[in-house]
């Protein structure tokens, strides 16, 4: 880390403000050069905003600007840091980012600035992934849910397993130093105890992976049913505007529309699919086949009927599928007999009513898939579960092995496997392969 890096920390495009990052050892060294003050010489007081100019080699003025350093540790990398405010058009942005580079920095790499925080110790590896997932949250929930890892949570419940199997270790190597001393059956007993508890909270870790998934990639809700149910209107509604056509020619639509909606918190994936019938037209029947295959992948499925005709018998077409309800669309043209027995919503979706009815079910079928999000709200991601799982597989054998009498040599083995598979999701392995995957997937100047 021992080059100055810097990169564009605002949106891409025009705006009202852009901001460029500096972090590194010569980020005080670079704002001097290529910074200016307009009514006194430049000081590098931390968190202090100065005005003044960005300037070429040649002394030209390229923009005005505000400048705050922040000088190291104090900082978001650990590092000297220089922020600049310049006006938020691309090419004075780029020009001043070009100036700054030919300076002495270095263009950053995607996700570089945390990769740094967490290389310095500002932040553990489940506080800096909380950072993409807070800047890609899409409902208050998965917001609240990236502030809290991003507050250290998770870490803090990672720390206290680690420092829970540590102990047990202790208590097992010891009595390997001294061998002449025997595990005595109380202690194995205890042991055996403490690592029940263990499995234990880390199972409940593992089940919240489905609500952290549901709270990142979104609920995969697929709209389907036959042509001119009102499956189109239906996801139109949800979303507020005219994303899908609408009309009343049998076919219309005749590949899957994907939208994220924000139903009552739950961010939601809703795709429109082609009405399913028997069709002779190759392009329509490849609609169909695709319709198919999204309800087979679907968490729920919104089942799209026409109530005010003879009802239409789909459960050839949902038989792939449990989680499903079914929307009795078009009431406000009237129920028709062959619907009277049939359990479902009753909505109007081009009139919008019944559309609270089938958010609360949409909900209510989330929440019965995950845990509840409550108030401790942790949601850990797939690469945490996974080494959540290997290091309960690993106490489960340790367990095993102590109740089966198994030397303390084997149980310690299984406890250092458990040991590192739980240091890997806060950073506390070898694990330089791991950072380039999670960084990687960070957008530049973050």
């Amino acid at each position: 880390m021992e080059d100055t890096i810097v990169a564009i920390a605002s949106p891409p495009g025009q705006g009202a403000v852009s901001l460029i990052r500096i972090s590194g050892i010569e980020s005080a060294k670079i704002a001097k050069i290529v910074f200016k003050g307009n009514k006194s010489k430049l000081t590098m007081t931390p968190r202090v905003q100065q005005f003044g100019s960005i300037i070429n080699s040649k002394k030209d003025k390229l923009d005005s600007v505000l400048m705050t350093f922040f000088q190291g540790p104090d900082s978001y990398t650990g590092e000297d840091t220089v922020e600049i405010s310049c006006h938020g058009g691309m090419l004075v942005t780029q020009t001043v980012l070009d100036v700054i580079i030919d300076a002495g920095a270095r263009l950053a790499e995607p996700g570089e600035f945390s990769k740094r925080s967490f290389l310095n110790g500002k932040m553990d590896l489940t506080q800096a992934e909380a950072v993409m997932d807070l800047i890609s949250a899409r409902t208050s929930l998965a917001m609240r849910a990236a502030n809290s890892q991003l507050d250290g949570r998770l870490g803090e419940q990672i720390e206290g397993i680690k420092n829970d199997i540590l102990g047990i270790l202790a208590h097992v190597e010891a009595y390997i130093d001294f061998p002449e001393e025997d595990i005595s059956p109380e202690a194995i007993e205890t042991i055996v105890e403490r690592l029940g508890d263990l499995v234990e909270l880390i199972g409940r870790l593992i089940d919240s992976a489905e609500q952290g998934r549901i709270l990142r990639e979104g609920l995969l809700v697929a709209i389907a049913g036959p042509p001119n149910a009102g499956k189109s209107t239906l996801m139109n509604a949800f979303l507020g505007y005219d994303r899908a056509i609408v009309s009343d020619i049998a076919g219309t639509t005749r590949d899957t529309i994907e939208e994220m909606a924000n139903i009552k918190g739950i961010p939601v994936r809703l795709i429109d699919t082609a009405g399913i019938r028997e069709v002779d037209d190759l392009i329509e029947g490849e609609g169909v086949d695709r319709a198919k295959k999204v309800i087979e992948a679907a968490d729920l499925v919104l089942l799209v009927l026409d109530g005010s005709v003879p009802i239409v018998e789909m459960n050839d077409f949902i038989q792939n599928n449990s989680n499903y309800f079914v929307v009795i669309n078009k009431n406000d043209l009237g129920i028709h007999d062959s619907f009277r027995s049939l359990d479902g919503i009753h909505a109007s979706c081009e009139k919008e009513t019944g559309l609270d009815e089938i958010a609360d079910a949409i909900v209510e079928h989330c929440m019965s898939k995950s845990e509840a999000f409550g108030d401790d709200l942790v949601a850990v991601n797939s690469r945490h579960r996974a080494c959540l799982e290997s290091s309960r597989k690993e106490l489960i054998k340790a367990k095993d092995a102590l109740v089966n009498g198994i030397e303390s040599e084997f149980v310690s083995v299984d406890l250092r496997c458990a040991l590192e598979s739980v240091g890997e999701i806060v950073g506390k392995a070898d694990v330089e392969d791991l950072l380039g995957e999670i960084f990687g997937s960070f957008c530049i100047g973050k």
